[in-house]
């Protein structure tokens, strides 16, 4: 069966997995399920994390002006 953490976690009633494997630099995938139906929404950035980089240095130059809890990128750029 392997570890217990290897399994995922449950965040906010969603169980949630992680895949670590050379090659795999970053994807997402989010499953919605029911009886006899599937939707899958997919998103591969490539070999390399380049297209998280822009978001994260502009949240890094902005962070000092933010006051209080900011969710998400969006958050952000409104800002």
């Amino acid at each position: 069966m392997g570890q217990k953490e290897a399994r995922g976690a449950t965040v906010s009633a969603s169980q949630v997995h992680s895949v670590r494997l050379s090659g795999y630099v970053i994807s997402v995938e989010i499953i919605f399920g029911m009886p006899d139906q599937r939707l899958t929404i997919r998103h591969d950035s490539g070999s390399s994390a380049r297209p998280y980089v822009d978001g994260a240095l502009l949240a890094i130059r902005k962070v000092s002006m933010l006051v209080g809890v900011h969710r998400g990128l969006g958050a952000v750029l409104e800002f």
